[in-house]
């Protein structure tokens, strides 16, 4: 009888063994995903910034050229 409660046990220990073996297994697996995920994003929002300032850029050229435009017609009296 106690011969066939250790086997039991046994059972059950190698049964939660193999468990937490496929758990850790899984866990390595989030781990490296959310890894590149974070990487992802990081690249994102480094060429979203570009796209910004290069945005920022194009604004000023444009006022710039406004300010331009609007001397030239004082100049020739067109306003």
């Amino acid at each position: 009888m106690t011969d066939n409660t250790e086997n039991l046990i046994l059972e059950h220990l190698k049964r939660f063994q193999d468990g937490q073996d496929r758990i850790e297994r899984e866990l390595k697996e989030i781990k490296s995903r959310i890894t590149t995920l974070e990487s992802t994003t990081a690249t994102i929002m480094q060429y979203l910034a570009h796209m910004s300032g290069s945005i920022a850029e194009q604004h000023v050229r444009y006022d710039n050229l406004v300010e331009r435009i609007e001397r030239i017609e004082r100049r020739l009296e067109l306003v």
